[in-house]
Order: C-alpha cells, then structure tokens, then sequence
C-alpha cells in the first residue's frame, strides 16, 4: 500500500471559492459557472485578460488559463509558435500556449495541491499576478508579430526593452 491511498484528500476549502472572494475584493466581474469554475474579467495594462480557474479533482490542482483578444490568422501561426517558445525559455511561472482550433494565445498555470494540502487566498493571487504580469510583458510582442508582421526574434527584441529614466 502506498502512502497515496491512506492520505485524505478531503478539503475544508475549496480554491475556487478563495477565487471568488478574491474577485468580489477586488470588485471584477466574474462568473461561477459550478463548483470547480469560475471565470474573471481582469483589466491589464494593454488589453482585458480572460481568467479562467478550474480545479481538477484528478490531479488536485488548480488550474488557471488566462487569455487575451487576439486571434492569430493561420498565415501568422508558425511565427507566433516560435515567438511563444522564446517566451516560455524567459519564465519562472506557467507558459503560453497557442490554442489551434481557436487560433487564442493563452497564459496557463498550476497551483498543485496534491495529498490534501490546502490553498491560501494568498497563492490563488500570486498565480493571478503571475500570469497578468507575463501577458502584460508579452502582449505587445504577440502584437507585433500578428499585426505588424514582424519575425519572433524582432517581437521579442522589443518586448525585453526596457526604458529608465523619463523623458
């Protein structure tokens, strides 16, 4: 017998109801779609960023996708891809992914909770702030290569530059 099968998965919190009292703090709109769901409008720097939290029972963990209004045109897609994997070697915290059939770039995270361990409001946050901080880092460089036509490597570039100072 594993240690696995004698733990108690028993939760005397569910994640996604810290997710909710999170967003009535802080007065997003939300919606609850069920008990393992629950779905936030979230204003970024550049753009409304689309948060999803789900917790998956199976895996005990809380996941979080996170999404911006950008459709990425099929003749963009192959640059797009190499954009995100150049975006993905820079972070700590989560990846992008390109969703194919949607043609949505989308943040994703995992809060993993597994034997029972209980989440904190304070965790379900910093996964929020984790994932608004790289799509706000990042959109304009998602920008430039569906928009402006430019190469992974140039949208990049762009996105890692950083002023000091003020003008």
């Amino acid at each position: 017998m594993s240690l696995i099968d004698i733990e108690s998965t028993d939760r005397q919190v569910n994640p996604v109801d810290l997710v909710e009292n999170l967003a009535a703090l802080n007065e997003w709109s939300f919606d609850r779609s069920g008990d393992d769901e629950i779905t936030l409008s979230v204003t970024g720097r550049w753009a409304d960023y689309h948060a999803s939290f789900t917790w998956m029972d199976d895996i005990e963990s809380l996941h979080l996708a996170c999404a911006f209004d950008l459709k990425v045109p099929d003749r963009r897609r192959s640059e797009v891809k190499d954009l995100i994997q150049l975006i993905n070697e820079q972070l700590w915290l989560g990846h992008f992914d390109l969703w194919p059939q949607e043609g949505v770039v989308m943040f994703r995270h995992a809060l993993l909770l597994a034997g029972g361990a209980e989440a904190s409001g304070r965790q379900c946050e910093a996964q929020l702030d984790a994932a608004m901080e790289a799509c706000d880092r990042y959109y304009q460089a998602f920008q430039f290569v569906v928009w402006a036509g430019k190469s992974a490597r140039e949208a990049m570039d762009s996105a890692l530059f950083e002023t000091a100072g003020e003008a």
